[in-house]
């Protein structure tokens, strides 16, 4: 019987593995063999740790969520400038957050099909606009945005314009780069406050 530790490296080598075929494949391209490939282990080695492929997406998307919570963030004074850093840290903007966006981006088919894994999503999202609450709030309250500012819709705005500035920059980067996305997120912002 191997040590815990073993064990736990081990783990952490088959998480590795796994992020590698992610980023590079997709979820469609995620299979026990693929993983195993990565590794250059055994698919028999792989299933010890995941019986089936539902139990390696679920170990991936844990993944995504751990690297995404361990990422650092953009400080910024609270309303406007605030959202305004969140959202950076959402968009493409660097190799490795392009490799975060293609994981996220690729999880959604699986997301939509499974009913836990759609429910795990789904408070996923329920917390991400829940932490652009508070910027869209300040920005209310500093004046930066309109007193009369639905901030339901104000954040579900900003969070549906992120998500749509990934996907167009996803799908075509040469004409979404770094530059212009962050200038298409700062034309949307002054739009708020007009």
């Amino acid at each position: 019987m191997p040590a815990r530790g073993d064990h736990d490296a081990r783990r952490r080598d088959v998480s590795e593995a796994v992020w590698r075929v992610l980023a590079e494949r997709g979820f469609g391209g995620l299979t026990l063999r693929a993983v195993a490939a990565e590794m250059d282990a055994s698919t028999g080695l792989l299933t010890h740790y995941f019986p089936s492929k539902k139990a390696l997406v679920s170990h991936a998307l844990d993944i995504a969520e751990e690297r995404t919570a361990a990422r650092a963030r953009r400080a910024a004074a609270p309303g406007l400038a605030a959202l305004r850093a969140a959202l950076l840290d959402v968009l493409p903007l660097t190799p490795d957050a392009t490799a975060m966006n293609r994981v996220w981006v690729g999880s959604w088919d699986g997301s939509l099909g499974d009913p836990e894994l759609f429910t795990r999503e789904t408070a996923r999202y329920e917390g991400w606009r829940a932490r652009l609450r508070p910027h869209v709030e300040a920005a209310v309250d500093r004046g930066e945005l309109p007193p009369e500012t639905d901030i339901d819709d104000t954040v579900a705005t900003a969070a549906a314009f992120a998500h749509g500035l990934v996907l167009q920059a996803l799908f075509d980067p040469a004409a979404f780069p770094p530059s212009r996305q962050t200038a298409l997120l700062d034309r949307f912002l002054r739009g708020l406050a007009a």
